[in-house]
C-alpha cells in the first residue's frame, strides 16, 4: 500500500499537520523538527500528492491550456514548446477543447470558482471584449497566444503580414489568376491570412474572385486546417478548369498536403501547371519541397508559458504584447527555384 502522510508523521511522532508544513516549507518549524520530519519522508520514500501539497500553498502547480482542437501540426508543435518550459517549473497541464466564446465564459466561471488551475493560455481563440474583460478584472493570469486582444497578454504570429508576402510571392512569379485555400473564419488565424491575402492582390492591382476562395469546412471540429480539408477544396477549385488558378496560396501545411494530393490526381504538374505556397513550415513541409511561411511554433510555446510564470508568481511587467515574424521559405512548389517537383 502507498505510503501516507499518517505513515510519516507516526515515524518522526509529530502530528500530520507538523508533516504538512515541513513538506510546504513553513518558516514555523523548528530546524530539528524538520530534520526528524525529512528523514522519516526519506525512509519511508513518501511521495506528497502533488495537488494536495499545491492547495496547502494555495498552488495547484497545474496550468490550463485552450484549444480549439486537440489535432494538428500547428499545435502539436506548440503544445511541444509549451511541454518543454513547462517541465522547468515543474508544472502540470489540463487540455480543454474549446470552440466557442460562451464555452471560454463558462470554464473562466468554473476556473474562478474552483481553482483548479493557476493559469491558463487561450491559443488560436477570437476573445470578444466581454471575455476580455471578465479575464482583466479576474484574479487568474491569462496569456493569449496565436491571438489578440489590446488588453490582454498576447504572442502572435503576423498573420497579415505572412499571408501578405505569400501572395506577393506568386505575384512576382507572373500570376494573376491566385487562389486561396483558408480555414474557418471563426479562426482567428484564417481571418486575419484572408486579410493578408486580400491585401496583396489590391496593392498589385489584381481583382479578388470570390469563386478563387475555399474556405475550408471538411472536418468543423478542426477548423478547417487538416489534410482532407485542403484536398476537397482544392478539388473545388480545380473544377473551374480550364480558368482555374494557376497560383494558390494554402493558409496551412497541413491543407497543402491535401492540395498537392489533389492535384496530383488530375496529372497537374506542381509548379508549371499550378503554383502553391503553405504557411506553417511543419516537418513535412522540406520532405514534399513545399514553399511555405515559416512561424516559430516551439519559441511561441516556451515564451507562453514563461510570462505565465512570471504572471502566477507575480513578477511579471504591466504590458506584453510580442509578435513573431515569418520568414518565406523558397521551395520547389512555387517554381521560384527553376525546377518542379517530381
Amino acid at each position: 500500500m502507498a505510503v501516507t502522510i499518517y505513515d510519516v508523521a507516526k515515524r518522526a511522532g509529530v502530528g500530520i499537520g507538523t508533516v504538512s508544513r515541513v513538506i510546504n516549507e513553513s518558516p514555523q518549524i523548528t530546524a530539528a523538527t524538520k530534520t526528524k520530519v525529512l528523514k522519516a519522508i526519506k525512509d519511508l520514500n513518501y511521495q506528497p500528492h502533488a495537488l494536495a501539497q499545491g492547495l496547502a500553498r494555495k498552488k495547484t502547480q497545474m496550468i490550463a491550456i485552450v484549444v480549439p482542437f486537440f489535432t494538428g501540426y500547428f499545435f502539436n508543435e506548440l503544445l511541444r514548446g509549451i511541454q518543454q518550459e513547462i517541465f522547468k517549473y515543474q508544472y502540470n497541464l489540463v487540455l480543454y477543447n474549446i470552440d466557442e466564446g460562451e464555452q471560454i465564459d463558462e470554464l473562466l466561471k468554473k476556473a474562478l470558482r474552483e481553482r483548479r488551475v493557476d493559469g491558463a493560455l487561450l491559443i488560436s481563440h477570437q476573445i470578444s471584449d466581454k471575455i476580455a474583460n471578465k479575464i482583466k478584472i479576474s484574479s487568474l493570469p491569462f496569456v493569449l497566444v496565436d491571438s489578440y486582444h489590446p488588453s490582454l497578454d498576447s504572442i502572435v504570429v503576423e498573420n497579415k503580414q505572412g499571408a501578405f508576402e505569400a501572395t506577393r510571392h506568386l505575384i512576382q512569379l507572373g500570376h494573376k489568376k491566385i487562389g486561396m485555400i483558408d480555414g474557418q473564419l471563426k479562426s482567428s488565424p484564417a481571418k486575419i491570412r484572408l486579410e493578408g491575402f486580400k491585401q496583396a492582390l489590391l496593392e498589385y492591382n489584381i481583382p479578388f474572385k470570390k469563386e478563387y476562395l475555399v474556405i475550408s469546412d471538411y472536418i468543423t471540429g478542426q477548423h478547417g486546417f487538416n489534410r482532407e480539408a485542403g484536398y476537397h477544396a482544392m478539388k473545388q477549385l480545380l473544377k473551374l478548369a480550364p480558368n482555374h488558378p494557376t497560383a494558390v496560396f494554402v493558409s496551412s501545411d497541413i491543407q497543402a498536403v491535401g492540395a498537392i494530393k489533389a492535384i496530383d490526381e488530375t496529372g497537374l504538374k506542381i509548379p508549371q501547371d499550378i503554383a502553391i505556397v503553405g504557411f506553417d513550415d511543419i516537418e513535412i513541409a522540406e520532405f514534399l519541397g513545399l514553399t511555405t511561411m515559416r512561424q516559430p511554433m516551439l519559441e511561441m510555446g516556451k515564451l507562453a508559458v514563461q510570462r505565465l510564470i512570471s504572471k502566477i508568481s507575480n513578477t511579471a511587467s504591466k504590458d506584453f504584447k510580442i509578435s513573431f515574424s515569418t520568414k518565406l521559405v523558397i521551395r520547389n512548389s512555387c517554381g521560384a527555384l527553376g525546377h518542379s517537383r517530381m
